[in-house]
């Protein structure tokens, strides 16, 4: 009995790996385009992480005119959640980005799913198998358990290896006749690793990292026949023909192990680069960003209050190179696209995650776009998740475009939306449907003197035909005749002798229509309520302060 016996045993029906090796040829791509994959596990949904790093993926694949590919790894099906994959697949295409190749859009080296490749890993586990340089464990649970409890009890290192690896040297008739006799098996890797030897990861963004080589004999093929993520992981790089492999730095430590299936299979290694997590603070401490703790890393959550798309790529963006918000600023003219990324502006260690600034950038973002382009996105975004503003904006738009459109094609544009839902939220008193749903909308509404006078002013005063120049000066004139001082350095010197100023009087104005005393320029806001509508609401004005 010999090791090719072993493997037609374990393995009677795949093809030579040679096969594949011709299926899968080198990628005709210029000299130095990268080519580059994603490739979640279908655990769950989509999270900023996880974009985070297929945006690196991603952009860096395409600057070079290269590949990047979406492969789905569900060799761990016990972990595997309903939909999964789908899950995954439609999260991308919510946010717009689309993979050169993968389980959709197909491609020349799929399947893209890794449980649909199973003959392909048994092909090269049968191959190490050939070469004595993997073999069938037939260590039990409580096998492993008492191995574990013994290496604790001698302070060794817990793990499968050298002679704590029962089954290693197992005379290769003895195994065949446990496996024609029935005893469960899995496959394992014969470590020819010096745990004593050090490897150095030349990591594309960390720089060199020096790590013991690994030793450790491990699991390559399962009881299920499915390869374990290590082994799946190296066939598939070399198949898909990966440059370079751009992943969360909690993978640096796997290294040793991806490093010696390269050198085993006899395969070229691609490049690494780890990048730094997301974290956030949690008082004194720091931590990952969690997709299960924390609300902001969910893409749902920046889908639901209408945060748009191009806007988490531009935070991404922010934090992926260092110098990309400089370049940013001065390049107004220019999107993420025209931007070439470079592994060395990349973070080494843990990047803050930050909703305030992604908030900002948000704004920004927004303050850019036309009315019209932010009237027709809010209508999209409203008749998913907000139907009673939907049915006030869909046959009014001239209205909200007039609202939009105050103080945005200036120098400094305002900066107050930073969202779709916003749009509710600046312009919800503008409404009377909304409006008059809202519970004494000026409750927390006080002034020391009457206000009544505010009635005769919109009655016989306010012209809404009036030029900005024309309506402020006649706002002058009468909150003069009130009281009010007009003249700021009067006021200050003999605050005692009015009411108040010119700005508390146009206060009064401001809270009367939108129960704040902010709000966008009043003439403005003014002109397009009608003052029909503002006779009718400072009646309700007068009404509850009173």
């Amino acid at each position: 009995m010999n090791y090719q016996d072993l493997a037609n045993l374990i393995f009677p029906d795949v093809k030579d790996s040679s096969y594949f090796e011709e299926k899968y040829p080198n990628r005709n791509l210029k000299e130095g385009a990268f080519v580059t994959r994603f490739a979640p596990s279908p655990t769950g949904f989509v999270h900023m992480g996880s974009l985070y790093t297929s945006f690196s993926n991603i952009r860096l694949a395409r600057q070079t005119e290269g590949v990047v590919f979406l492969r789905i790894e569900d060799t761990d099906q016990k972990r595997e959640v309903e939909n999964g994959v789908e899950g995954i697949i439609n999260d991308f295409n919510n946010l717009n980005i689309f993979f050169d190749e993968g389980p959709t859009q197909g491609g020349s080296y799929g399947p893209y799913i890794q449980s649909e490749r199973k003959e392909i890993y048994q092909s090269f586990a049968k191959k190490l198998l050939q070469e004595g340089m993997a073999y069938p464990c037939f260590a039990t649970e409580e096998e492993l358990k008492n191995l574990r409890e013994m290496q604790e009890l001698n302070k060794e290192r817990l793990g499968y290896y050298g002679s704590w690896a029962k089954y290693r040297n197992l005379p290769v008739d003895e195994a065949i006749a446990k496996i024609k006799e029935g005893t469960p098996y899995i496959v394992r890797l014969k470590s020819p690793g010096d745990f004593n030897h050090k490897i150095v990861l030349d990591d594309c963004i960390k720089g060199k990292i020096e790590m013991p080589e690994n030793d450790m004999d491990i699991v390559i093929i399962k009881s299920d026949g499915l390869p374990t993520y290590h082994f799946a992981h190296a066939v598939d790089d070399h198949l898909m023909h990966t440059t370079h492999v751009i992943r969360g730095d909690e993978w640096v430590s796997s290294y040793p192990i991806h490093h010696q299936l390269f050198q085993v299979l006899g395969f070229e290694e691609p490049r690494y680069a780890h990048i730094a997590p997301f974290t956030i603070k949690e008082g004194n401490t720091v931590r990952k960003l969690s997709k299960r703790k924390d609300k902001e890393a969910a893409i749902s959550f920046y889908h639901q209050n209408g945060v748009p798309n191009e806007v988490i790529n531009l935070y991404i963006a922010t934090v992926n190179n260092s110098n990309f918000e400089e370049w940013y600023i001065n390049n107004p003219d220019k999107t993420v696209d025209d931007y070439i990324f470079t592994f060395d502006k990349m973070p080494v260690g843990g990047s803050l995650f930050d909703l305030d600034k992604l908030m900002n950038i948000s704004k920004v973002y927004f303050s850019k776009l036309s009315a019209e382009e932010i009237y027709n996105r809010t209508l999209e975004y409203t008749k998913q998740y907000d139907l009673e503003f939907y049915n006030l904006i869909k046959d009014n738009k001239d209205y909200l475009v007039s609202l939009l459109n105050i103080e945005r094609n200036i120098e400094r544009p305002r900066m107050d939306i930073g969202s779709y839902s916003d749009v509710k939220r600046q312009f919800w008193y503008m409404y009377d449907e909304l409006f008059d749903k809202v519970d004494a909308p000026y409750k927390e509404v006080s002034y020391s003197y009457d206000v009544s006078f505010i009635k005769e002013y919109l009655a016989n005063i306010y012209d809404e035909n009036d030029t900005e120049e024309e309506w402020f000066n006649k706002v002058k004139d009468y909150a003069s005749s009130k009281g009010f001082a007009t003249n700021r350095k009067e006021y200050k010197e003999n605050p005692e002798k009015f009411l108040g100023n010119i700005a508390d009087f146009c206060s009064i104005i401001r809270v009367m229509l939108t129960t704040t005393n902010t709000s966008p320029n009043m003439y403005d806001l003014l002109k397009i309520y009608g003052k029909e509508n503002l006779l009718n609401r400072v009646d309700k004005f007068l009404k509850e302060i009173n």
